[in-house]
């Protein structure tokens, strides 16, 4: 490519400043996240700051044959948003304007660089939230979110970003503007508004994002218990959810989470607790109140040391805090550490922690376990020295195991941080070669140079590891979207 050229087209479109080609200015987007994997450099990052800039860019970049990536906050946790084949990453930060807000029908329209936490503060004094939440909402925007699916810890009761959205602007590959689903709910036909939220900007670029907003619980709880044993607050946990009891959020710390973050927070988490629960109930008062009863009778009988509630907000934030901060905490106990996502069935939990506890052993290395407890997402944290010859290896393969101990208990590689380039080669364990093949079908229906994102999400045959399939790209004239699915 002629990269000065293209930096004079960038900027003629969206101006000089709002154009990055300098080495050390690009090594800003080589990683986002996950900084151990190999890193890639993008040609040219370029920022505009509406949907008519980027359908110019993805223009340019087709007449150039130059891949395209969408990139948010940077703070996907799988190599999503790296530029694996260069070419040109398109950064929408700039684009982080709420467009509307309805909440007399309990909607909003929004721009992707929107970061998550700030929607709900425009309109939490209208007793409105957002409900997906996860970890990083302080910093990951909702386009982010929309690619990955996120889901965050009041995704139990709630569901993940798919749930939440219901409709989308989207910029294809070839730079026309199409838009899937609306303000409406169970809209006829094809739902190609799930189908590209968790799609990880391989099927084009969200430039518009409807949402679902809700309305303020009436009360809310928040309890932290405390367990001499990881197996009992795994059962208490099973037990919670078989009881018919939903709770907004339903959190698991281990010990390795709790010592960290009480040298840090001193939360008062009991010293010898082997691993706590964060449970936190909303609704109606007198229903939320009865919940709560009935779960201080199932953490007695799995002999918790503690149970807390808290007793206004400042002491709920503080719980919160704890949870918030656990993955910050943890560089109090190790120079590195590998955060890992998959998905088990609850009823699995005391066993797939027990197997972990094995692989760390194994492995001769530290796993920390914070997660979404109540449905089955897995955080487990591989420590490791990335100074020290072989640790980085060993927490890899600690990692693959436990991507392996995931899928054979009926659960799945990633529960929110998505594929990326990290987990693109796990991807067959869970898929057919016909499954996929469906998949690439799809993907070419939106894009059928496979320009979007390359390299993410779906693996090429070699790395499925099956000489038998032979993958010739699905290519369908450049009609309407329609024709072409």
């Amino acid at each position: 490519m002629d990269k000065s050229r293209i930096v004079r087209e960038l900027a003629a479109l969206v101006g000089r400043t709002w154009v990055i080609s300098d080495p050390d200015e690009l090594a800003v987007y080589e990683c986002d996240g996950l900084t151990f994997l190999e890193k890639a450099r993008p040609d040219v990052v370029v920022l505009p700051d509406n949907t008519e800039q980027v359908v110019e860019i993805v223009k340019l970049c087709g007449r150039e044959r130059l891949p395209i990536v969408p990139r948010g906050a940077g703070t996907g946790l799988s190599g999503g948003a790296v530029a694996a084949r260069g070419g040109v990453i398109i950064g929408l930060n700039r684009m982080n304007r709420i467009l509307e807000i309805d909440l007399a029908n309990q909607r909003a329209m929004v721009e992707p660089g929107l970061v998550n936490i700030a929607l709900t503060q425009a309109v939490q004094d209208d007793g409105h939230y957002f409900a997906p939440n996860p970890a990083s909402q302080a910093a990951s925007s909702i386009g982010g979110n929309v690619a990955e699916n996120a889901g965050g810890p009041h995704c139990l009761k709630y569901g993940t970003t798919t749930t939440h959205i219901l409709g989308l602007e989207v910029v294809l590959a070839s730079g026309e503007i199409v838009r899937f689903g609306g303000k409406t709910q169970d809209r006829p036909g094809y739902d190609l508004t799930g189908i590209f939220t968790g799609s990880e900007g391989t099927l084009g670029i969200a430039t518009k994002v409807i949402v679902r907003l809700l309305p303020r619980a009436e009360a809310v709880k928040t309890l932290l218990a405390s367990f001499r044993a990881i197996n009992a607050a795994s059962e208490a946990v099973s037990d919670i959810v078989a009881a018919g009891i939903i709770p907004a959020a339903l959190e698991m710390m281990d010990r390795h989470i709790i010592g960290a973050l009480e040298a840090w927070l001193r939360i008062g988490y009991p010293k010898d607790a082997d691993a706590v629960l964060l449970i936190e109930l909303d609704g109606p008062a007198a229903e939320i109140e009865a919940q709560a009863n009935q779960i201080k009778q199932i953490c007695v009988r799995h002999d918790a040391l503690d149970l807390r509630i808290a007793g206004d907000e400042l002491e709920r934030a503080l719980l919160w805090r704890g949870r918030k901060g656990a993955v910050a905490a943890v560089g109090r106990i190790t120079h590195d550490f590998y955060l890992q996502d998959g998905v088990v069935p609850r009823t699995t939990l005391p066993r797939v922690l027990r197997e972990i506890e094995a692989i760390a052993k194994r492995h001769a290395c530290v796993i920390a376990n914070v997660f979404h407890a109540g449905d089955g997402n897995l955080h487990p944290l591989i420590c490791f020295d990335s100074r020290r010859e072989g640790e980085l290896q060993r927490a890899l393969a600690a990692g693959a195991e436990i991507m392996r101990l995931c899928l054979s208990v009926g659960g799945s590689i990633t529960g929110e941080h998505g594929v990326g380039i990290e987990k693109i080669d796990c991807v067959p364990l869970m898929y057919s070669p016909d499954d996929l093949e469906a998949m690439r079908r799809v993907r070419a229906a939106f894009d059928s140079d496979s320009r979007c994102n390359p390299g993410k999400l779906l693996p090429t045959p070699r790395s499925c590891g099956d000489t038998n399939i032979t993958y010739r790209p699905h290519r369908i004239e450049r009609e309407g979207l329609a024709q072409r699915l």
